[in-house]
């Protein structure tokens, strides 16, 4: 009877899981391995056709422009700054937008995005600002590694304003906070909406009123959720299309994602377990392989 129930209880579960989850295995849309210089790569964006990264905490403050048909460097760009923890890339159409808030272990009051200008492929170094931003629900500062929902991976431009998708490692829900740009003194990130996605979120793309957000679990799945905007700058009254996209033992570990009219781009750092790994990679799903 125990197995019979046991082996009802799988079926019903993998049913569940099949009613609710499409599969979009991406490794069939490898593009290339990366450059060893973007073995950490964390968040892409698209400006000008033009597709750019950067690699995460510790690095040297750059951005890379690579190719997307091979994903090679084409353009090494400096930055006047300190990369303490780069996760997050946007743009709006004349500045970058790099958010400098990875906070994993939920300590960080310095929370920073680096507002960029950048024209004909070159940068305004003399014109960087700063924005700083805390989270107000946040009360504690104590380190929880790993098990903080005051981290943040994901981040995107929209009608003036910057907007954040956290990465819950408690919650496995992501919350969407607004950022004014203009504001130049520290400021409260506003609470709007709360997603609970069941995995951790690391990077999010906006295009044509989609929104899409990549993350991972701990047991190494790699999901894609792409959201309607139902009204300006709101995305979470509806169900996305959750997509399963493989494991991060054949795909590396997602990190970044970027759209336009011709598809995704999403790209991985390297990712190595005891069960095994994936070298750096980039990945290109055309739009006619989404469902609308």
């Amino acid at each position: 009877m125990k197995k019979l129930c046991l082996i009802l209880t799988v079926f019903i579960f993998s049913q569940s899981f099949a009613q609710k989850t499409e599969f979009l295995k991406i490794r069939k849309y490898r593009v290339n391995d990366l450059d060893e210089k973007l073995k950490e790569t964390s968040g892409l964006s698209l400006l000008n056709g033009k597709l750019y990264t950067f690699n995460d905490s510790g690095n040297t403050p750059e951005l890379f422009e690579i190719d997307k048909k091979s994903g090679e460097i084409i353009n090494t760009i400096k930055i006047n700054g300190k990369n303490t923890d780069w996760e997050a890339l946007t743009n709006d159409g004349n500045n970058f937008y790099i958010g400098d808030f990875g906070n994993n272990g939920g300590t960080r009051k310095h929370l920073e995005i680096y507002k960029v200008p950048f024209e004909n492929d070159l940068l305004k170094g003399d014109s960087i600002k700063l924005i700083s931003f805390e989270y107000p629900e946040q009360k504690e500062f104590v380190p929880r590694y790993m098990q903080t929902d005051f981290d943040a991976e994901a981040m995107i431009y929209l009608d003036g304003k910057l907007h954040l998708f956290t990465k819950e490692w408690g919650a496995k829900s992501t919350t969407h906070y607004i950022i004014d740009p203009e504001i130049s003194d520290k400021q409260k990130a506003r609470k709007t909406e709360v997603y609970k996605t069941g995995f951790v979120v690391t990077d999010a793309a906006y295009f044509n009123k989609k929104l899409y957000l990549v993350g991972y679990t701990k047991k190494t799945e790699v999901f894609l959720d792409v959201f309607n905007e139902t009204e300006p700058g709101v995305f979470f009254k509806e169900a996305p299309r959750h997509y399963y996209l493989g494991s991060s033992l054949s795909v590396s570990q997602i990190e970044g994602i970027a759209a336009d009219e011709t598809g995704i781009y999403i790209s991985g750092e390297k990712f190595h377990s005891p069960l095994g790994g994936a070298k750096q990679s980039l990945f290109f799903i055309p739009k006619d392989k989404l469902k609308d």
